[in-house]
């Protein structure tokens, strides 16, 4: 049976998780499109519930999602093409999404690999440098991002979509700074952060694994006592009238520089 209407209860669950505070009472997150959907789909991510539009729903690639294995003894909810597109919030949807439940790592929990590499980002404001910088992190293989102090939502539709799919392979966390400092050190984790006023080139330094890349928030950059905790900081130079790049390309820079090194060593 296809829903018609936006007061059934499935429909006004799935719409009410646009807001972050719906998002965490329930656990579950919204994501839309082919690819967002597949990438879901084929790495197993949690899915509780497939949203179709039949009427949308005309890719090839779509309809075999259907049938996929992971996918067996998922609800299917059928919905209109009106609804699908108010649910979507875009023009031209493709008629399939999914609610996924939420997957944080407890930290303390994390047993740490000898290559691991990890970033630590403090008070990240923005979901689309959020999750650009999950996409690259996946990029260069790190293991996962945790989320310090008052950060971004990395379930927000933004951050999804700019993760490309990223989110559903990274172990994500949260903590504050003591327990994050403490877990680091019980696990002996090389530390390493960045500033403008730093001493070191970023390219002058030994970036041995395991160890947590930490960069500070778009507005502040690092607080004193976190540059004080890490082990190296280290500067990205500058040559423009720019004195700094923007979060998620800093990280990307430094993501690249120790995924290099490492590629060089093996």
């Amino acid at each position: 049976m296809i829903i018609t209407s936006f007061s059934n209860p499935k429909v006004k669950f799935i719409r009410k998780l646009e807001q972050k505070k719906y998002r965490q009472e329930a656990g579950v997150y919204f994501v839309e499109g082919l690819r967002t959907v597949g990438e879901a789909v084929q790495t197993g991510a949690p899915i509780e519930q497939l949203v179709v539009a039949p009427e949308l729903l005309v890719s090839e690639f779509g309809q075999s999602l259907l049938d996929h294995p992971n996918l067996n003894g998922i609800e299917k909810i059928e919905v209109s093409a009106e609804i699908y597109e108010k649910i979507a919030h875009k023009q031209g949807p493709q008629g399939i999404g999914a609610v996924i439940r939420q997957n944080w790592q407890d930290l303390g929990s994390i047993i740490i690999g000898k290559q691991d590499l990890w970033v630590a980002l403090d008070a990240v404001a923005d979901p689309g440098n959020l999750g650009t910088i999950m996409r690259t992190a996946d990029g260069v293989g790190s293991r996962g991002i945790i989320l310090l102090g008052n950060a971004t939502d990395p379930y927000d539709p933004t951050a999804v979509k700019a993760s490309m799919g990223a989110i559903f392979s990274l172990s994500l966390a949260q903590a504050g700074w003591d327990a994050f400092n403490t877990w680091r050190h019980d696990n002996h984790l090389t530390l390493i952060g960045t500033s403008d006023s730093a001493a070191r080139d970023y390219q002058s330094v030994d970036y041995t694994r395991p160890l947590i890349l930490l960069m500070g928030s778009e507005r502040h950059g690092l607080t004193a006592e976190m540059t004080e905790a890490c082990d190296q900081i280290v500067a990205i130079p500058m040559a423009g009238r720019s004195d700094s790049l923007n979060l998620a390309v800093a990280t990307a820079v430094m993501l690249y520089e120790i995924y290099n090194q490492n590629r060089r060593k093996e």
